[in-house]
This record gives C-alpha cells, structure tokens and sequence, in this order.
C-alpha cells in the first residue's frame, strides 16, 4: 500500500470519526479524504508546494 493509499483512508477514517450521519457530514468525510490524500501526495514527492510556500525573494 502506498502513501497515497493510507493518506485517503486515514483521511475517510478521521472523517467517518467526526462525521457519523447526515448528507452535510457526509461532505465533511469527502473533504477529509482529499486532504489525507493530498498530504500524501505531498510526502511522496509527487505535489511540489515550495514555490508556493517560499517567501519572495528580492533580486538586489
């Protein structure tokens, strides 16, 4: 099982433990879920943030 993989089910997991019920909760498992998913991405070196992240640097 890769990163990805355990991303999205620890996200669905963490998701299911908050949000047990109704269609608006259930939005709240699939939001969970892409976030587990892309912080995986993220660990596996496949989502590459730093140009976002990085603070702007002066050329002088």
């Amino acid at each position: 099982m890769n990163r990805s993989t355990l991303g999205t089910l620890v996200g669905l997991a963490l998701g299911f433990a908050l949000a047990f019920g109704d269609f608006g909760q259930m939005l709240i498992v699939a939001l969970f879920a892409v976030v587990g998913f892309v912080v995986a991405k993220i660990l596996d070196g496949d989502l590459d943030l730093s140009q976002y992240v990085s603070g702007r640097r002066s050329s002088q």
